[in-house]
């Protein structure tokens, strides 16, 4: 019961173990995220890489018979993951207490921006709102000016993957004790816990202002430089070992002692590496083993060799575009566990079997899509 980004990435990652997840859908469009262009066809782009693997019942809610067919299913299922804001469910008659009622093992992940409780808890919000106001968007940027990151932090890390920490931890309790769990996650709480090490640096003296951190390019050790190409490539030398490796290799041995010198010797790095390409220096980065790595765009790491032989991008047959969707794989691997790859579903495409499967027969089947509660399964 999630659009967009955070509950659809959590669930993706579930559905790639081998989970079995229905993506429950507004009859009326679906999960916002189909129509968001660019488009592959049918759908966006965006919903074929978060959605394969999925199966999608399009039931209204708020139609008669709706939030009863819910919670019959529910009882069929281990855990549900919904992203309303905090109070819709509950309107719906789809709640946390309805849903306990009908199911005393239930197990209810709620993703918010700002969690179930507090005084922001019913405002509106997107990941830019709530990496501001955990601090997190104070810490990237030069100096002068914080800048938007260039990837949804705290959907990503600060929503999903709480989500899926959180489901698997109540699956644990409730497999030994019987109890079911309520998981609230809060996407502004996720993305402040990426702040952990800064908030311990500072407690130790360390500013906690954008630029004057270890890790944000204020070492010249540990930062990114222009390579003769004007590429880039990231230099991550922070022990002091690897740091005089670099130096020594790049024939200024005499850098190294200065490494924790204010800056450290910038400038020098600085015309160091515009006398090679990036992809020589990433070349002599292996060779040397120095921490240096060429910052690569997207659409190059595809072509990495490193993630290519961890099978880190998939191809998903999409028999309806006629073509194979490029996708990047879930990051946890358990041996033997493989998951078959299906493409997105369409809207409501498996609608009859999810509610057969739950029990409901053919007379309830078209009570419900009498009252326009169920779409058809051939939407």
């Amino acid at each position: 019961m999630t659009r967009l980004l955070p509950g659809p990435f959590a669930t993706l990652v579930l559905a790639d173990l081998g989970a079995d997840v229905v993506k429950l859908e507004d009859p009326d469009g679906g999960d916002y995220l189909r129509a968001l262009p660019p488009l592959a066809g049918a759908e966006s782009g965006y919903f074929h890489a978060l959605n394969r693997n999925k199966r999608s019942l399009a039931l209204d809610l708020g139609a008669p018979g709706g939030a009863a067919a819910f919670l019959k299913l529910a009882r069929t299922f281990d855990v549900v993951v919904e992203s309303f804001r905090p109070g819709v469910l509950d309107r719906l008659g789809c709640g946390w207490e309805a849903l306990r009622a009908a199911s005393p093992a239930a197990i209810l992940c709620s993703i918010t921006g700002y969690g179930q409780t507090g005084p922001y808890r019913d405002l509106a919000g997107h990941d830019l709102d709530y990496c501001a106001l955990a601090g997190v968007l104070a810490r990237n940027g030069p100096p002068e000016a914080p800048l938007p990151l260039g990837v949804p932090v705290a959907d990503l890390a600060g929503g999903a993957w709480p989500a899926v920490a959180g489901i698997l931890a109540a699956l644990h309790r409730r497999q030994a004790s019987g109890v079911g769990a309520r998981v609230d996650v809060s996407m502004t709480e996720g993305a402040l816990s990426l702040l952990a090490l800064a908030h311990g640096g500072a407690a130790a003296g360390e500013p906690l202002g954008r630029g004057e951190g270890g890790l944000d390019g204020r070492r010249a050790c540990y930062g990114v430089y222009r390579a003769a190409d004007g590429r880039f490539v990231a230099l991550a030398a922070l022990e002091p070992r690897f740091f005089r490796r670099f130096c020594e290799a790049v024939g200024r041995p005499e850098l190294a002692a200065r490494q924790l010198d204010g800056d450290g010797p910038r400038a020098e790095l600085e015309a160091v590496f515009a006398a090679r390409t990036r992809d020589e220096w990433a070349a002599f980065g292996r060779e040397h083993d120095v921490c240096l790595a060429p910052v690569l765009e997207p659409a190059e790491s595809r072509e990495d060799p490193q993630l290519r032989a961890r099978g880190a991008f998939l191809e998903v047959p999409t028999p309806r575009e006629g073509r194979a969707m490029p996708g990047v794989a879930t990051p946890v691997r358990l041996d033997g566990a493989t998951a078959p790859l299906r493409p997105a579903p369409r809207l409501g495409e498996h609608g009859d079997e999810v509610l057969r499967e739950a029990g409901f027969d053919p007379e309830e089947v078209a009570s419900l899509r009498a009252a326009g509660a169920l779409a058809p399964s051939s939407a």
